[in-house]
C-alpha cells in the first residue's frame, strides 16, 4: 500500500520523549494518507546519546551542549523523514544515500548540505 505525505511542514511534530526509561530520545511524527484515503501516523525515534556520539567522535568539537545535540537530531530526522517521501516515490521502504543526495538538492532549506555527502 503506497502512502503520499500531507504538506510536511504541518504535519511534523517534534517532542523529547523516551523509548524506556532514562533513555531520551528526538521523536519525529509523520502523517501519511494512503491509496484508499486513510490517514497513517507514523513516528521515529533517535537516541540522543547516539547523537552525541557521533558528535563526539568528531575531533574538532570540545564541548557540545544538550540543547545542540537535540537540534542536531531534530534536524537529522526532518531531513531523513523528507528523504523517505522520495524512496516511497521510487516504491521502496529503504532509504539509500541517492534518497538523501536527490532530497538536498531539490529543497532549498537543505541547500547548506551539498557536497558534505562526499
Amino acid at each position: 500500500m503506497a502512502t503520499m505525505p500531507i504538506q510536511a511542514e504541518e504535519s511534523f511534530c517534534c517532542g523529547i520523549g523516551g523509548s524506556a526509561p532514562g533513555r531520551a530520545s528526538a521523536s519525529v511524527s509523520l502523517k501519511l494518507k494512503t491509496e484508499n484515503g486513510r490517514e497513517e501516523t507514523r513516528s521515529w525515534r533517535l537516541l540522543l546519546a547516539q547523537v552525541k556520539a557521533f558528535v563526539e567522535a568528531d575531533l574538532d568539537v570540545t564541548l557540545e551542549g544538550q540543547e545542540a545535540i537535540f537540534i542536531l537530531a531534530q534536524a537529522s530526522e526532518t531531513i531523513a523523514n523528507s528523504a523517505y517521501c522520495c524512496a516511497q516515490q521510487g516504491k521502496r521502504k529503504t532509504l539509500q544515500r541517492r534518497d538523501l543526495d536527490n532530497e538536498i538538492e531539490a529543497v532549498d532549506e537543505f541547500a547548506f548540505l551539498e557536497g558534505t555527502l562526499a
